[in-house]
């Protein structure tokens, strides 16, 4: 699915096949701060919207077809200040860097994406309530300068905006998965991965596709990749607390081209890995059912609108 964050709208699509941009209202956190449309149009050094990655270091072998943008948080650094269990940099610092010109906000927003009680996998730097927490400009700001990046310091708080819009949309496309199986409407983000170095197969099937129907498939890499491990109580346990089930998602990230007034388009694939029969159970229903949904809008000849 497509979002124009510039614009919104008080309607929005349900099929993740939709052809063109979907305008939806952004629906962030009720403390989000409001994303200015004149102001949202990124510096050329943003990082999502590189279309290959910085010189250092270079893409993996097994990555073809152009480099791609790292997610400006180091979630493969493997040094002793990561979660080993989920990439996560533990307690992102909130101290100024050297020399920085601009005060920035230490202020972290709270998402409203559901996580475990009793779970604090990165640090008080992701919150300690009963939902995650996004880093805060500082944050967000040391971890560009962690990575090596230069990005304007007046620039940062709108490419946190534009995170947060992102993640908000992420969630609310599992949740679209995980209401279709029992006890999904309470599901949780458990941990994720930071992936951008590693094409997933779909990402990897699509490209190649684009080569022969550029019109049809994608011809850019995504320019970022998480895993999203969702947990959800099982309505039918009788333990205290109730067993679970888990599901990995898989979420690639892609820049579309801006809209008419200039405005950042994005595009989300967000779907379950195909590792458990349930998953590939669902993936098929879906398939099947936007098939159908489309046909039946179509001319009977399977031209679907």
């Amino acid at each position: 699915m497509k979002w124009n964050i510039g614009a919104s709208s008080s309607s929005s699509s349900s099929s993740s096949s939709s052809s063109g941009p979907v305008l939806i209202d952004p629906s962030l956190p009720i403390n989000h701060p409001a994303i200015a449309t004149s102001s949202i149009n990124p510096p050329a050094e943003c990082p999502m919207h590189r279309s290959t990655a910085p010189p250092p270091p270079p893409p993996p072998a097994s990555v073809s077809g152009g480099g791609l943008a790292k997610c400006p948080i180091d979630h493969n650094n493997l040094d002793p200040s990561m979660n080993p269990l989920n990439n996560i940099p533990a307690n992102l610092s909130l101290n100024r860097q050297p020399g920085q010109q601009f005060d920035l906000p230490t202020e972290r927003t709270r998402s409203t994406i559901p996580r475990p009680s009793g779970e604090n996998p990165g640090g008080e730097a992701y919150g300690t309530g009963s939902t995650w927490d996004y880093p805060s400009p500082q944050q967000f700001y040391n971890a560009l300068v962690r990575k090596g990046w230069e990005t304007p310091e007046d620039s940062v708080e709108v490419m946190v905006d534009i995170h947060n819009f992102i993640n908000e949309q992420a969630w609310y496309e599992v949740m679209k998965w995980e209401k279709r199986l029992p006890g999904g409407e309470n599901a949780q983000l458990a941990r994720f991965t930071g992936r951008p170095g590693e094409l997933s197969p779909k990402a990897r099937m699509h490209l190649w596709l684009g080569k022969f129907f550029p019109n049809s498939f994608n011809t850019e890499p995504p320019f970022d990749r998480h895993d999203w491990i969702v947990t959800r109580p099982l309505p039918t346990s009788t333990t205290v607390p109730k067993e679970e089930a888990s599901t990995r998602y898989v979420i690639d990230y892609y820049s579309a081209p801006p809209d008419e007034d200039g405005n950042p388009v994005f595009s989300l694939d967000v779907r379950p890995a195909l590792d458990s029969l349930e998953s590939v159970s669902e993936r098929i229903k879906v398939s099947w059912e936007e098939w159908r949904n489309n046909n039946a809008n179509g001319d009977g000849n399977g031209n679907g609108q």
